[in-house]
């Protein structure tokens, strides 16, 4: 495994981490969880991701329950706040309210006395920016959470931010967590440059497309069984891929990994980890042997000539629109 720093900060990640999104906190999962998370630990995998709104804080239950068994130095633990955890109007959002009550939440779900990083997990447009990043500052000094961190935000999001806590001498934000893959590249236009300038590292999240990138969905063929893709109750993101045109460029993906003696998700991590910017990949894993695929892409650089190809191929996709 290879470890990277995070943004400006002095904390190392791996170059891959776990995330906990659909994947952790049920009761028939347990077992995988349990898995999969000792799984990457033992593979070198030092960075774990999860957030109160997944399955309604039984995601961070689920992870802190695993991680206790292991030294509380060796790992690096991010959760994140925003999305609703109850029915009330202050029960949502980055205000002072929610923020605090969620932090100390969190820390009784997951067993640990401070959160390494904590992410911001969307915008908040109804609470005052500078009063969010005065919480997390406070978090710091409290010493609840060790760096405030945001996901999804735009570059002009960050800007505002990185500003603000300038002025008022803050902490400073150290990541951000967007989407990234092959066929998600947004954030290379405003948020990668802007990050950089204000020293923040991207921790990207879904670097396979849901699954699309491992190549188990054939271009007219059907969804195979017990796929992410044939789940009706996931959400519709995973559906933007399932057209011919998106399913035959990975065809083609797949044959340039082949001939780096690669699979093919192996050559979509490494494609994302070739951005200096990136300080770690979270993939989900339901298998140990997902993991075990998925790490050697640690430490993976691919050639000019390798990306130039990859570039082609996926220039033959028009007009992507990713569903949201």
């Amino acid at each position: 495994m290879k470890y990277r720093r995070v943004g400006n900060s002095g904390i190392k990640v791996s170059e891959i981490g776990l995330g906990s999104w659909l994947t952790y906190g049920t009761a028939a999962e347990k077992e995988a969880a349990d898995l999969c998370i000792r799984t990457a630990y033992e593979h070198g995998i030092n960075f774990f991701d999860t957030s109160n709104a997944y399955n309604r804080g039984e995601g961070e239950k689920a992870m802190g329950a695993v991680l206790k068994q292991f030294s509380r130095s060796s790992y690096v633990l991010s959760t994140k706040v925003f999305f609703p955890m109850g029915d009330g109007p202050n029960d949502r959002g980055l205000s002072r309210k929610h923020i605090m009550e969620q932090c100390d939440a969190s820390l009784k779900r997951l067993g640990v006395d401070y959160i390494d990083i904590y992410f911001c997990h969307r915008y908040d447009y109804e609470t005052p920016l500078e009063e969010t990043l005065r919480a997390l500052d406070d978090l710091v000094r409290q010493g609840k959470i060790l760096y405030p961190a945001v996901s999804e935000w735009s570059a002009a999001q960050i800007a505002d931010a990185a500003a603000i806590s300038k002025r008022l001498m803050l902490n400073p934000l150290i990541s951000n967590q967007p989407i990234y893959n092959m066929f998600e590249r947004y954030i290379e236009h405003e948020v990668m440059p802007l990050s950089e300038r204000e020293g923040l590292g991207q921790i990207v999240f879904s670097p396979l497309a849901q699954g699309v990138l491992t190549g188990k969905y054939k271009p007219g063929q059907p969804l195979p069984a017990g796929s992410r893709g044939a789940n009706e109750s996931i959400n519709g993101v995973i559906k933007s891929y399932f057209r011919d045109e998106v399913l035959q460029v990975v065809q083609k993906l797949d044959d340039v990994a082949k001939e780096q003696g690669l699979v093919l998700s192996q050559l979509a991590i490494a494609w994302v980890l070739r951005q200096k910017g990136v300080s770690s990949a979270l993939i989900g894993a339901t298998k140990p042997s997902q993991i075990e695929e998925n790490v050697k892409a640690a430490g993976v650089e691919l050639s000019s000539d390798t990306m130039t190809r990859i570039d082609d191929i996926l220039a033959q996709i028009k007009d992507f629109a990713p569903m949201r």
